[in-house]
């Protein structure tokens, strides 16, 4: 008895491990590509518990989660012919699983090859100060170009991030000099704009000044107060104009009499 059910128990064995190896569980994010016979099944499986007949059907599994391509640092020349190193960070994910089986071999490595030759293409097209300074511009156009030539492969790119741009240290020394120019003339002209402002000042105060011949001798007094605060400073005690007037008027009178006598 024990003869004789033996290859029964084998082969309901080998049938029970190949019914289990048959079994493919599928998660939220993955569908399952079928080929049977090397033909493409027009629907798409998951997810869920699917049967696949091996070696009649084969399963291709297709994440549909957003993938984050880093895309390596590239030499790239810009239009002012100034060498950089510039990467970037590219967020796609798979919108027809089919298409990016059937369509493309490797969908993973075309995008990456796409993206870096895009990125050498398009930044080499500005100059410098539009590289630094056109960040958002420039993320928009690479996002476009790249989503125009991966949507026939089923994917979709939804960003394109520049994160680095590398400059040459002879360019940073450049740029550095350049933007010390730019500082020290905004502030010669905020300085030009306050030497402005206080002539008109001074010229108001001229104004009320000489309508008011005394108020000068009062601002001298005020400032003789202010400067004797201070022990360390020599003090010259200057004649008011107005003696000086009458002093040399009187001398004047005086000499005019002697030469009368």
């Amino acid at each position: 008895m024990l003869g004789f059910f033996s290859p029964v128990a084998f082969v309901a064995v080998i049938i029970a491990l190949y019914l289990i190896s048959s079994v493919n569980i599928l998660k939220e994010y993955e569908r399952g590509v079928i080929f049977r016979l090397g033909r493409l099944l027009p629907e798409t499986k998951g997810p869920r518990i699917i049967l696949v007949w091996w070696p009649i059907d084969k399963i291709e599994r297709v994440s549909l989660r957003t993938i984050v391509l880093d895309v390596p640092p590239q030499d790239v020349i810009t239009l002012d012919n100034v060498s950089v190193k510039v990467n970037a960070v590219v967020y796609f994910r798979v919108m027809d699983s089919t298409r990016a089986i059937v369509e493309v071999e490797n969908y993973m490595y075309a995008t990456s090859q796409l993206a870096q030759t895009t990125l050498r293409s398009v930044l080499g097209q500005v100059d410098l100060d539009g590289l630094l300074s056109e960040r958002d511009q420039l993320n928009s156009q690479l996002q476009s170009i790249l989503d125009a030539h991966t949507d026939p492969w089923g994917i979709k790119v939804s960003m394109v991030e520049v994160k680095h741009v590398d400059l040459p240290q002879e360019m940073v020394r450049a740029i550095a000099k350049q933007a010390e120019a730019e500082r020290e003339k905004r502030a010669k002209i905020i300085h030009a704009e306050g030497e402005a402002q206080a002539s008109v000042r001074l010229e108001e105060a001229a104004a009320v000044l000489a309508r008011q011949p005394v108020a000068v001798q009062l601002r001298y007094f005020q400032t003789l107060t202010e400067v004797a605060g201070d022990r360390s400073s020599t003090i010259v005690f200057p004649l008011p104009m107005d003696m000086m007037q009458g002093i040399t008027a009187a001398l004047t009178r005086g000499t005019t009499s002697e030469d009368d006598d």
